[in-house]
């Protein structure tokens, strides 16, 4: 079960959202920063945040069928944390629209992982909200490339921020949701 999985890494999804509040915070502190910064910063949280998605996904597999979701979703991550960092002097549409893809996928990734666990876990709307932000969050982008480029800077942080907080969020009823039910599998058995 997903659960099960959640019991024993939701401090990765924690830490996985205190970096992209991180990484907004960073954007709002440091507007100033050039595209060139931005899409290497990019690459590392992409890629960082696909590799965690990758590792438990990996190991979650034998307890979960859907484990394939938190693989295709860490995938997605790497491949645009790669394609980030063959060129970081891309401009700044091929930067908006690499966030924009890995954003629309992570979310409809989310958004599908949210409805399978609605039966496993509380808190699953916090992880469906989070993707629909990612979902919007892409869309933007995508409707709005011309769009100046610290106006993009600040939706960047913006959603980093917002996404970061619902995945913190997640993280705590997911770990409260395993407590309970570890307890009271506990008290029925004493």
């Amino acid at each position: 079960m997903f659960a099960n999985i959640l019991s024993r890494y939701w401090w990765m999804v924690l830490l996985r959202g205190l970096l992209w509040v991180l990484f907004g915070v960073v954007i709002f502190l440091r507007p100033d920063i050039s595209l060139v910064s931005l899409t290497l910063t990019f690459g590392v949280f992409a890629l960082v945040d696909g590799v965690i998605n990758v590792w438990n996904a990996v190991s979650g597999r034998r307890e979960n069928d859907n484990w394939w979701l938190l693989l295709l979703a860490g995938l997605a991550g790497v491949v645009i944390g790669v394609l980030t960092f063959r060129n970081p002097a891309a401009t700044a549409l091929a930067l908006q629209f690499y966030i924009a893809i890995w954003a629309v996928a992570i979310g409809l990734l989310q958004v599908v992982a949210a409805i399978a666990l609605r039966k496993e876990v509380e808190g699953e709307f916090w992880l469906a909200l989070s993707g629909i932000a990612s979902i919007v969050f892409g869309v933007l982008i995508v409707a709005r490339p011309a769009a100046g480029a610290l106006a993009i800077l600040y939706l960047i942080a913006g959603y980093s921020v917002v996404f970061g907080a619902m995945l913190i969020v997640f993280a705590f009823s997911a770990r409260n949701f395993v407590n309970r039910a570890v307890n009271a599998v506990k008290q029925r058995t004493a």
